[in-house]
C-alpha cells in the first residue's frame, strides 16, 4: 500500500478541527474534496477513522487517534527533509510548532522569536498557549514539536531555561507587608493561590510541612490574583516568574517554606528535532538563560544533539 501524504495532511486538519467546513477553509479546498479525501483514506486503510454522530458531530475512532499521532510524525519528517535540503542550500525554511504558557511567552519567547526571525526569516513559528499540563499533552501527542513548561518535566527530554520560586503578594497597608517573610503555616486560611501549573510542586513541598491550602480561593491568572489581593480578599501566592510578566503595585514577600521549580523546554528527543527546531532551541537557550547559567553551561546543543 502506498501512503498518500496529501490525504494524511487533509486527515490531520479534519482530525484537529473535527469539522469538514473549517478544515476545507483552512486547506483552501472545497468541502466535497475534503470529504472525498477522508473517504479515500479510510478505503485505502480499510478502517474507519471518524464516527459521524448526529448530536456530537465528527469524533475520532480509537484507531483514528493512533493514526493522527503517526500522521503528525510523518508530516514532521517531511518538514525535516525539506529543512535539511534548505540548510544544505543555506536557506533554512519550514515551520516549528511550539507550546508555551503565557508568562513564558512574555518573559522568554518574545525576545527569542525576534532574534530567530532576524536570523531565519523563512521559518514560521506557530505558537499555542496553554497551561503546563496541556502543553505536556501536546508534546506527547505531537500536536507541537516543543513545549515550554514548569517542572516536573516527566519522562521528556528537557533543557532548563530558568529557576523559579513562589512568593506572596500583599497590599502595602497589609499587617504582613513589613514582615521579612510570610510563614504559610500561620495564614493558610488567607491564601489565594494562582495555579498556573504550580500545583504539583506546591503540594509536594507544603505536604512535607503538613500545610494544606484552602481550595476555595484558587485562580488561573496573575491578573485575577492581583485584583483579589488589591481588594483585600487575602494573601496572594504566585510564581515569581509569572508575577514578573505583569505590572502591579503590591508588596512582594518571600515565603516559608520555600517552594522552587524550573522552567524548561521539553521534547520527545532533541536528537530527532527538525533542523529549524534545533536552531530554535539554540536561540531560545542563548536568549533565555540567566547570566549565571550561561557561565555554567554552553548554550549550544551541538555537543548534545547529533547532526545539529
Amino acid at each position: 500500500m502506498q501512503m498518500n501524504l496529501n490525504l494524511l495532511r487533509i486527515f490531520i486538519q479534519v482530525a484537529e478541527t473535527l469539522n469538514i467546513t473549517e478544515a476545507a477553509k483552512a486547506l483552501f479546498i472545497s468541502q466535497p474534496a475534503v470529504s472525498k479525501a477522508i473517504k479515500n483514506l479510510e478505503s485505502s486503510l480499510r478502517i474507519q477513522l471518524f464516527i459521524r454522530d448526529k448530536h456530537k458531530g465528527l469524533m475520532l475512532t480509537e484507531a483514528g487517534r493512533e493514526i493522527l499521532v503517526l500522521a503528525r510524525q510523518m508530516k514532521a519528517i517531511e518538514n525535516s527533509i525539506y529543512q535539511i535540503a534548505g540548510r544544505e542550500n543555506r536557506l533554512l525554511s519550514g515551520r516549528i510548532k511550539v507550546g508555551s504558557f503565557p508568562a513564558a511567552t512574555t518573559n522568554l519567547l518574545s525576545k527569542a522569536i525576534a532574534v530567530f526571525r532576524a536570523k531565519y526569516p523563512l521559518v514560521k513559528i506557530e505558537l499555542l498557549e496553554g497551561v503546563s499540563d496541556q502543553i505536556r499533552q501536546w508534546v506527547e501527542d505531537r500536536t507541537v514539536e516543543l513545549g515550554i513548561v514548569a517542572s516536573p518535566f516527566d519522562s521528556f527530554a528537557f533543557e532548563t531555561l530558568r529557576s523559579d520560586y513562589m512568593v506572596a503578594i500583599v497590599p502595602a497597608d497589609h499587617p504582613l507587608a513589613k514582615e521579612p517573610m510570610i510563614d504559610l503555616s500561620g495564614c493558610r486560611d488567607e491564601v489565594i493561590f494562582c495555579k498556573g501549573g504550580h500545583e504539583i510542586a506546591m503540594n509536594a513541598i507544603l505536604g512535607t510541612y503538613g500545610i494544606e491550602l484552602r481550595e476555595g480561593l484558587t485562580v488561573q491568572s496573575a491578573e485575577t490574583l492581583i485584583r483579589m489581593v488589591r481588594n483585600g480578599l487575602g494573601i496572594g501566592l504566585i510564581s515569581h516568574f509569572t508575577l514578573s510578566s505583569v505590572s502591579h503595585d503590591l508588596v512582594v514577600k518571600a515565603i516559608r517554606p520555600g517552594v522552587t521549580r524550573d522552567i524548561g523546554i521539553i521534547a520527545h528527543s532533541f536528537g530527532e528535532l527538525s533542523p529549524a527546531a534545533k536552531e530554535w532551541v539554540n536561540v531560545l537557550l542563548q536568549t533565555s538563560r540567566e547570566p549565571e547559567q550561561d557561565k555554567e553551561k554552553s548554550t549550544r546543543l551541538d555537543r548534545q544533539v547529533p547532526g545539529s
